[in-house]
């Protein structure tokens, strides 16, 4: 890094995707010193970020960098010859956006992607479905991913934040390590963009888990198994995907599994607390202007888990608390009457 934080190679940057940690990426590239563009999908929005310097909607409160620039033109953000293209898009919106923002990518802009999730009807990783846009038009840009405990606001309001960016090439995820550190981001690199990529996905999904248990008032006792022993659940499919454990104990997996599992900013744990208190999934979700990941998640776990023949049981509890009318009560107490078994196991 060069004086006070900022890079020693600034860099054209396309975030994309205007959601609250998209926006907190974009502004502080922008402010380390990076060309920094956001693509907002809705034109209104739009407009008035630019105009006000806030994200009303997704972000609010928050005074964006006077150097940020905004364009609802997916096109226009991606064809200027950016040197990256940052993905923030969710899960289930990912490969509608990359399908029309595929053919203007330069072929040597660096791809970053830094959605947490897992697309239900493929099983498909962010990258992975990235990848195949890209390569239905022939092109092979380099790609890497990155995730950790990360709440958009706390960064937004530049405090100390750690995540980590993966590749399968070390030299393309130091790349990213260059590029995105300084002020009160540090960034580690890591080589597993699977395990990496997993950990943030399956948080999601035990952090409803977690928020179901302390709705239901059951004690911090039993929001510590969840998330323990939802750690052990998404090393093992990790693994089993070809990942590696150890990438699940560090910022990607268990830094951000008890970040969203505990933290009041969690969407997550929020829609979770709110089913354990006896709301309705329906009732929640239209409340809200953010995604909550981990309810789209859900399905998608329990479909690797069946793919790779890995026993998910929180998992499985959630996701049909969620889409199978089950009682929290009788999740709960099917969860407590497994056969009994070494931890390791």
């Amino acid at each position: 890094m060069g004086v006070a934080g900022m890079p020693m190679n600034p860099m054209r940057v396309a975030v994309i995707g205007a959601g609250a940690w998209g926006t907190a990426l974009a502004d502080l590239l922008a402010e380390i010193g990076h060309e920094a563009t956001l693509w907002v999908l809705e034109d209104d929005l739009c407009e008035r970020a630019r105009e006000s310097r806030e994200n009303e909607v997704y972000l609010p409160s928050i005074s964006l960098s006077p150097e940020l620039r905004f364009t609802s033109d997916l096109a226009e953000a991606a064809s200027a010859g950016q040197d990256m293209i940052l993905s923030v898009v969710p899960s289930q919106f990912l490969r509608s956006v990359w399908e029309r923002l595929a053919p203007s990518i330069h072929e040597e802009s660096l791809i970053l992607s830094a959605t947490k999730g897992v697309e239900e009807n493929t099983l498909a990783l962010p990258t992975q479905i990235i990848e195949e846009n890209l390569k239905a038009r022939g092109a092979a840009n380099p790609i890497a991913c990155v995730s950790g405990p990360t709440f958009a606001r706390e960064l937004a309001m530049r405090m100390p934040t750690a995540i980590t960016a993966a590749s399968t090439d070390e030299r393309i995820a130091q790349r990213v390590q260059e590029a995105l550190s300084g002020l009160c981001l540090r960034v580690y690199t890591a080589t597993d963009p699977v395990g990496t990529q997993l950990g943030g996905a399956l948080k999601n999904v035990i952090a409803l888990a977690a928020g179901i248990s302390d709705g239901m008032k059951l004690g911090y006792n039993a929001r510590a198994a969840l998330i323990v022993r939802g750690l052990a659940e998404s090393s093992r499919l990790a693994v089993a995907m070809g990942g590696r454990a150890d990438t699940l104990a560090g910022l990607a997996g268990m830094g951000d599994l008890v970040l969203t599992c505990t933290g009041d900013l969690s969407r997550n744990r929020t829609v979770g607390l709110r089913l354990g208190g006896g709301e309705k999934l329906d009732e929640i979700l239209s409340s809200m202007t953010a995604v909550a990941e981990g309810v789209a998640t859900a399905p998608a776990a329990v479909g690797l888990g069946e793919k790779f023949g890995v026993e998910l049981p929180i998992c499985d509890q959630v996701n049909n608390i969620l889409f199978r009318g089950k009682d929290p009560n009788e999740a709960l107490g099917e969860l407590m009457a497994r056969p009994l078994k070494a931890e390791g196991v």
